[in-house]
C-alpha cells in the first residue's frame, strides 16, 4: 500500500493513500455516495459501477482517504483520454461527516499530484459544477477553457450517458453545458 500523506485537519486526522485491491471494501459505498450526492446536490455526475472503481484501484489510479478512526473518509479517480493526452481527475467525494474539513483540496491535490507523475506530459481537465472543486482547480493551475479545448475520445463524452445533463450536452453538440470545463497545461521545455 502506497502511504501518501497522514495529515491533521480541524479535528480530524487523514491518511490518504494511492488506492489498491486492499480498498476494494470500499466502492460500493464510494458509489452509492457519490450518486447520493449528485441528487441532493440536483447536479449530474458520470456514474460509475463498483467493478469500475476497484479497476481504477488495480490499476493504481485512484487516491482514497481514511479517518483516524480508519473509517472511509473520501476518494477521487484518474481516467486516461486521447492515448493519454489527456487526464481527468474525476469522482471526487467526500463522505459526508468529513465534508467542510479540506479533505475534497487534500485529496484533490494528492490525485493531480499522481497524475503528474504517472503522466507528465498530458493536459489534466475537470468538468464541474461545483464552485468549490473550481476554486481548488485554479489553485492547482487549472484554468477555464471551452470544451473544445478537451479531449475528442467520444468514450469520455459517453460517460455523461447517465447524466441528468447529458441531453443539453447533445443539444450542443458538446460545444457546451451545464458543467465548467478546467483545464491543466503541464509547461513545455
Amino acid at each position: 500500500m502506497h502511504y501518501f500523506v497522514h495529515l491533521s485537519m480541524d479535528t480530524n486526522t487523514f491518511t490518504v493513500y494511492v488506492a489498491d485491491s486492499s480498498h476494494h471494501h470500499t466502492a460500493d459505498i464510494i458509489c452509492h455516495e457519490m450518486s447520493e450526492s449528485a441528487r441532493a446536490r440536483g447536479t449530474g455526475i458520470a456514474k460509475r459501477s463498483a467493478e469500475y472503481l476497484k479497476q481504477k484501484m488495480l490499476e493504481g489510479k485512484a487516491v482514497i482517504a481514511f479517518s483516524d478512526k480508519e473509517e472511509w473518509a473520501g476518494f477521487c479517480y484518474i481516467e486516461t483520454w486521447g492515448h493519454g493526452e489527456y487526464v481527468a481527475n474525476s469522482g471526487l467525494i467526500v463522505a459526508p461527516p468529513f465534508r467542510k474539513s479540506g479533505l475534497a483540496k487534500l485529496i484533490k491535490q494528492k490525485i493531480f499530484e499522481l497524475s503528474r507523475t504517472k503522466y507528465p506530459h498530458a493536459k489534466i481537465f475537470g468538468l464541474t459544477t461545483g464552485l468549490a472543486v473550481m476554486k481548488i482547480n485554479s489553485g492547482l493551475g487549472y484554468y477555464p477553457v471551452t470544451y473544445s479545448e478537451l479531449t475528442k475520445d467520444d468514450a469520455f463524452w459517453n460517460g455523461c450517458e447517465s447524466c441528468i445533463n447529458f441531453e443539453i450536452l447533445n443539444s450542443k453538440e458538446r460545444k457546451n453545458c451545464l458543467c465548467t470545463a478546467m483545464l491543466y497545461e503541464p509547461k513545455t521545455i
